[in-house]
Parts: structure tokens; C-alpha cells; sequence
């Protein structure tokens, strides 16, 4: 029952279903009094389409961290008249007792319940109204639905000494559940009588006491004509337990594995077990022994062995036993046990741990009920992803998301899933994986990162999101991605290689995206953030990847957005530059980063007086000077200054340095860079540049601003000519050539 991530394309079917339950209010329903959903009165809605409203449902809160949960989200299917109920599964604290009892008039024939902690044995009552129509019913974990709270005393003052105490119900049974033929009560509580609890069931067809302990089983003889399926996963057998099962001839799957961690086990498989088995169960196509020891050795000698291919055949089967049987198993569970090593194997899926294959029928056939087996297999794969290579890549990727998705709040899955995918979505795999099923990826790390403060966790999360292109793939989750990331830079005891990958992460995200998104982030505390995490390095004086990947996304998110701009200088973003400047003068990467920063800051009118002081007029001028990174540092420096000249003499409002000596330190700056310059900028607008080109107050600038755009469009005409034109760059050249103020050299560079 479990839903595994898919490849195709949604259907129309689940895009609606998706849809209304994310609008609820716009489409099915309407608010009565501010609180409770209704349906509208003229809504009916068959059972093939409330089935999937409700298990999307559960599937989206359990899932989906954005999606809130509505209080009366049952009541909508409380009248069958308009919504018809058959087929649901609910899981885990989703569901409460309310819940059920708003269904109770619906005609259920298969009611899922796994893990419901939340449910009480007054949903014990509510089943009774469904034992009618009921053929199907798990109780899987439910773990209270077999208690109810006792008020001792009865009085209100009482109740405050007593409180509630829970007492099993022991009256309960399946009387007049007529059509029930299925039934699956794994990991029921002790002390519930289980022998009186089914004894009322006339023909049962399977059922799953997985994880319960009975020393005496031979109530199950009462259905040896009807019971096909049975699961004792993880009971404690003895030879009184393999005569009962032997005796039930009609089985087509019998599970008796167990999981070899949990507690210690007297009982081993014998030859003669397995014989029996053989003998006596002719119809079986599917037998789980996963985690058994064998008591004897149960393989034929290899000298017997045929050789040749891999066999399914039964008569050429390496475990002696199973030579009897008639035809292959459809499936043979030997997880954690030596016998999936062997050569001839008479089964078409055998879950194990000796290749890939066995490896994800374990993932498989494990995964919803048993997340201890499951986490282990996942980390086999893990190890086949890292060392070898995946040929089933499509499969283990839709395993491991659809484990991830179950188990949400189980560390180990967590820990070893979200390690697998990063080796499942490196790029020597990209080629094979939809857009979807990356999405699918992309969804599940971050419901990680939500859930986890765990270091391992969070370290692979985000690995797993620097295997993307970014932005491009994370920007259906922008905001959310975002204020993960954040989130992990603001906790106060950081690991220093989360931290490092989570800036770059934040420096790639915020890179050339539009505006309204670097503007969002601004306002989620990104500025402040990157200030802290510079802060934190300038106090320990380390210069490292955090410190300049932390300016590398101020440049980006400062770029064209003046709301962050004002940001940085009003956290005292001014500060802390003329503090790393003198702290690391030798540090080049660090000074073209902080100096495209300060471009952006000096682009914005209004911010510019805040730069108007002798001491940051006297750094620029010195950094025109610089030789670092090229000539990248010394333009940025030029290119603040070039703006702050575009003011005028008026705006000057300093003493020292004088406006004159710096223009002439600017000219002889610009007349040393080489004209063919390679260059380690990128422009996605020329709006800034252009704007420097009609005016006659400040040749210099008009000359630094031609320069730009010459340079630019010589060394990398493919990317920069068409912007020049589409940004109508090349009539405002025209009209400064014809200018009496512009100097002759700027002249000869615009023609």
C-alpha cells in the first residue's frame, strides 16, 4: 500500500486532487463561522475520488512541511450521501479517535491504519460501525487502541489526585465482522488475548502478527482451509509453532523472518524445517527466513553444484531443501542470512545483500513496516553507489525518496538515505533522472534538513543539494531552501564543513536570480547573516572559503537591489570591510569581493552621502593602486569612486583628500589596464554603466563607463554586444561623441 515515487508525468486525476487539498477553501468548501470546513451542498463526490482526496491527504501533511493540516479535514466525508468512503490509509499521529468517528457511516471495505499512536480503544467502537462492509483492516503499531482511560472515582476533585489511568480492554473481539478476510495486527500490545480477539472470524485469507510473542499458535488451525498468507515476522518460534504452520496447506506466503539484531532467539533453521515446509505447503510461492541462523548446513557440497549460469531451477537449487519444490518461488527472503550467497537460487526475487538486486527487493519488500531492516539495506546501497556502479539507478533513486517519505522521523533511515542520495545524484547519473524524480529528491532532502538538527544529516543534505544546478533546480522551493540554509548559519555551535558548504550553497542561490527573490531572501535576514558568520572570522583572524564566500554572496545580493544595499551599511557592513581590509591586506580574492559590493552600495543615490568621508575616499583612492586579482580591484575601487564623482563638486563634502587629486589618480588608474583584459565579473545589466554616459559633470566617470562597456564587448562580444543594444547603449554613445565636455580619448573609445 505504500505509494512509490514515480517517473511519469502526473495524471490529471492527482494534479486536481493535489490541488483541491491545497485549496480546500476555493474549491470543494466553504468557512462556517470563521472555523470549520463544509462542503458545499451541491458536491458529490464518488468513493474513486474521496479515496484519493483522503490518502493524499495524509500523504501531503505527513510529507509536505508547507501544507497545514485542517482540525475538520474528516468532517467533510461524515455523510455518504455527498462523499462516498471505501478504500483509506491512514498513518501515524495524522489520524485521532474524532477522525474515525467522523467517518463511521461510511460502508469501509479496506481501512489501513498504521502506526496511528494517537487512536484509543474508542476507535475500537468505531470499528464496529465498518464490520458489516470490512474485508480488509491493518492496526499496524497502533499501539493504544487497545486502551481506554479509566476515571477512578468518578468525582471532579478526585480526578485531579487520579489522574486518567489507561486500562486494556480485554472484551473486545471481531464478533460480526462477517466479510473480514484480511487482517493485520503487527506489533499489537501484550496482554491481549489474540486467540479470543480472532476466534469470531469464519474464513480469514491472510493475516500479520508481526513483532507479537505466542507460545501457542494452534488457534490458527481453525483456518487451514482459508488462510493464504500468514507473517510472523520477529515471534519467537518453536517446533510447536512449525507443525501448526505445517498444517496450513493452503498458504502461498509464509514469512518467519526475523530481524537478527533485536533480542536473542533459541530457535534455528533446520534442514528439516525447510523439508517440511516444502512438503507439506505445496501451493507456496513466497517465503521470507530473513535473519534465521541455519542450525547445519542446508547447501549441496559445491563439488555437486551445476555449474554454468545462475540457476533458478529447483533441481539444481544450491540449497538442498528447496530442490523438492515444484516450480521457483515468485520471491525468497534471505536478508541477513549466508544462504543469498549462494550460486543456484530457485527464486525470481530473492531479497539479500550480495548484489544490487537483492539489495533493493530488500529495500522493497522492507520498507513500510519494518524501517530497522530497511535502514541497513539502504546502507548496502550506499556502499554499491559509492564503490561501484548503480545499473538499476531509476529504482534505487524511487526507493530510498519513497523510504525517506515514510520514515521521516527515523534517524538511521534518515542518516543512510539522505548519504545515498547524494552518491544516486552525482552527476555521472544526471543524465538519467526526470525533472520530477530530481524534484522528488530535492523535496525529500529538505523535509530532512526541516526535521533534523543532526549533524550527519544536515552534511548530507546539503551535499546532496550542491549535485543540482543552482538556482535553476531549487527555484520551485526558493524561499524554503533559502531559510533552511539560513537557519543551519544561525545556530550559535556550527560544524565548520556544513558551514562552509551551506554559504556556497547560499552564495550560488542568491546569484543571478531576479530581483523580487534577492529581495525576499534580503528581508529572511540573509545580510545580517553573512555580517555575523564575517564577524565570527574577523574575531579568530581566519581568512578562509566561509569568510570570502560570505562577501561573494553579499556582491551577489546586494546587486541592483537597494533594500539590501541600505542593509549593509546600517549592520555596519562598512565597518567590518575596513576592519578585514587591514586585518588580511594581502588577500585578493577577499578584496575584489568586498569592492563588487561596494559598487553595488555606490550605484544607489541615495546611499552614496554615507560613503561621502575622508577615510573611506582615501581606501578607494588606494585601492586604484591595486594590482590584486588583476585589474579587478582597482576597477571596482574606480568604479565606487565614479559614481560618488557623478554628484558632483556640490556632494563633495570632505576636506581631505581633494576631489581634483583623486580624478587624477582615477585617470592614470584606468590608463594602466590593459584594454584586453579577461575578466572575473559578470553583468547582467548595463543600466548602472549607461546611466554615467550623459552627463558633463564627470568626464572621469563617463570615461571609466566606456571603458567597461569597450572592454566588455571586445573580449566577450557573444554575451555582452546584444545586451548593449537591448539596453539602448549605443544611441547614448552617439549623443557623448557629439558632447563638447567629453574628453578625446573617451570619444575615440565610444566610436
Amino acid at each position: 500500500s505504500l505509494k512509490m515515487a514515480s517517473d511519469s508525468p502526473e495524471s490529471l486525476m492527482t494534479l486536481c486532487t493535489d490541488y483541491c487539498l491545497r485549496n480546500l477553501e476555493g474549491t470543494l468548501c466553504y468557512l462556517l463561522d470563521n472555523e470549520t470546513l463544509r462542503l458545499h451542498p451541491d458536491i458529490f463526490l464518488p468513493s474513486e475520488i474521496c479515496d484519493k482526496l483522503v490518502n493524499e491527504y495524509v500523504e501531503l501533511v505527513k510529507t509536505d512541511s508547507i501544507f497545514e493540516p485542517h482540525e475538520s479535514f474528516f468532517t467533510l466525508f461524515s455523510d455518504p450521501r455527498s462523499t462516498r468512503l471505501a478504500r483509506i490509509h491512514l498513518r501515524e499521529h495524522i489520524v485521532q479517535d474524532q477522525d474515525l468517528e467522523a467517518i463511521r457511516k461510511q460502508d469501509l471495505i479496506e481501512l489501513y491504519l498504521t502506526n496511528c499512536e494517537k487512536l484509543t480503544a474508542k476507535s475500537l467502537q468505531t470499528l464496529v460501525s465498518f464490520s458489516h462492509t470490512l474485508i480488509s483492516l491493518s492496526l499496524f503499531g497502533c499501539c493504544n487502541i487497545f486502551y481506554e482511560e479509566e476515571n477512578p472515582g468518578g468525582c471532579e476533585d478526585d480526578c485531579l489526585v487520579n489522574p486518567t489511568r489507561q486500562v486494556l480492554v480485554k472484551d473486545f473481539t471481531f464478533e460480526g465482522f462477517s466479510r473480514l478476510r484480511f487482517l493485520n495486527l503487527g506489533r499489537l500490545i501484550e496482554g491481549v488475548n489474540v486467540e479470543t480477539l480472532l476466534r469470531p472470524l469464519a474464513s480469514l485469507a491472510a493475516l500479520d502478527l508481526s513483532g507479537i510473542q505466542l507460545n501457542d499458535v494452534g488457534f490458527l488451525t481453525q483456518w487451514k482451509d482459508s488462510l493464504v498468507s500468514l507473517v510472523l515476522y520477529n515471534m519467537d518460534l518453536s517446533e510447536e509453532h512449525i507443525q501448526v504452520i505445517a498444517q496450513l496447506h493452503k498458504l502461498r506466503h509464509l514469512d518467519i523472518s526475523r530481524d537478527h539484531l533485536s533480542s536473542y532467539y533459541k530457535f534455528k533453521l533446520t534442514r528439516r524445517v525447510l523439508n517440511l515446509f516444502v512438503e507439506n505447503l505445496v501451493n507456496l510461492t513466497s517465503l521470507d527466513i530473513s535473519g534465521h541462523t541455519m542450525l547445519e548446513n542446508c547447501t549441496i557440497p559445491s563439488m555437486e553444484e551445476k555449474m554454468g549460469q545462475t540457476s533458478t531451477e529447483p533441481a539444481k537449487s544450491s540449497i538442498a531443501p528447496f530442490r523438492g519444490l515444484k516450480r521457483p518461488l515468485q520471491f525468497l527472503g534471505l536478508f541477513e542470512t549466508s544462504l543469498c550467497r549462494l550460486t543456484h537460487i530457485p527464486a525470481y526475487k530473492v531479497s539479500g545483500d550480495k548484489n544490487e538486486e537483492q539489495v533493493l527487493n530488500a529495500i522493497e519488500a522492507y520498507t513500510e513496516h519494518r524501517p530497522e531492516i530497511t535502514s541497513r539495506a539502504i546502507n548496502l546501497l550506499f556502499d554499491i553507489a559509492r564503490i561501484e556502479r548503480c545499473s538499476q539507478l531509476l529504482r534505487a533513486l524511487q526507493l530510498v525518496i519513497t523510504a525517506l517519505k515514510c520514515h521521516k522521523d527515523d534517524k538511521n533511515i534518515q542518516v543512510t538515505g539522505s548519504a545515498a542520495l547524494f552518491y544516486l545524484t552525482n552527476s555521472e547519473y544526471r543524465m538519467e533522472q526526470s525533472v520530477k524524480l530530481r524534484r522528488q529528491v530535492i523535496q525529500v532532502v529538505l523535509n530532512g534538513m526541516e526535521s533534523y538538527q543532526e549533524v550527519t544529516v544536515q552534511r548530507n543534505c546539503c551535499l546532496t543539494l550542491c549535485n543540482f544546478s543552482i538556482p535553476e533546480e531549487l527555484e520551485f522551493q526558493y524561499r524554503r531552501v533559502n531559510e533552511l540554509l539560513l537557519n543551519i548559519l544561525n545556530q550559535s555551535r556550527q560544524d565548520e564543513s556544513i558551514q562552509r558548504i551551506a554559504v556556497h550553497l547560499c552564495n550560488a542561490l542568491v546569484c543571478q536570480v531576479d530581483n523580487d527573490h534577492k529581495e525576499a531572501v534580503g528581508k529572511m535576514g540573509f545580510v545580517m547573516t553573512m555580517l555575523k558568520l564575517i564577524q565570527k572570522k574577523l574575531a579568530d583572524k581566519t581568512c578562509d572559503q566561509v569568510m570570502e564566500f560570505s562577501w561573494s554572496a553579499l556582491w551577489n545580493i546586494t546587486d541592483e537591489t537597494p533594500d539590501n544595499c541600505e542593509m549593509f551599511l546600517n549592520y555596519s557592513g562598512m565597518k567590518l570591510f575596513l576592519e578585514c581590509l587591514k586585518e588580511f591586506p594581502e588577500k585578493q580574492e577577499l578584496h575584489r569581493n568586498m569592492l563588487g559590493l561596494l559598487g553595488n552600495v555606490a550605484e544607489v543615490k541615495e546611499l552614496r552621502p554615507q560613503l561621502m568621508t575622508s577615510q573611506f575616499i582615501s581606501v578607494f583612492s588606494n585601492l586604484l593602486e591595486s594590482k590584486a586579482d588583476g585589474i579587478e580591484v582597482s576597477y571596482n575601487a574606480c568604479g565606487v569612486l565614479s559614481h560618488i564623482m557623478f554628484d558632483g563638486p556640490e556632494a563633495w563634502g570632505i576636506c581631505e583628500p581633494h576631489r581634483e587629486e583623486v580624478v587624477k589618480r582615477m585617470w592614470a588608474a584606468i590608463q594602466s589596464w590593459d584594454i584586453n583584459s579577461r575578466r572575473n565579473i559578470n553583468y547582467r545589466s548595463f543600466e548602472p554603466i549607461l546611466r554615467l554616459l550623459p552627463q558633463g559633470i564627470s568626464p572621469v566617470s563617463q570615461h571609466w563607463a566606456t571603458w567597461a562597456l569597450y572592454n566588455l564587448v571586445s573580449v566577450y562580444p557573444d554575451k555582452y554586444c546584444p545586451l548593449l543594444i537591448k539596453e539602448g547603449g549605443i544611441p547614448l554613445l552617439k549623443d557623448m561623441i557629439k558632447m563638447a565636455s567629453a574628453r578625446q580619448e573617451t570619444k575615440e573609445m565610444a566610436r
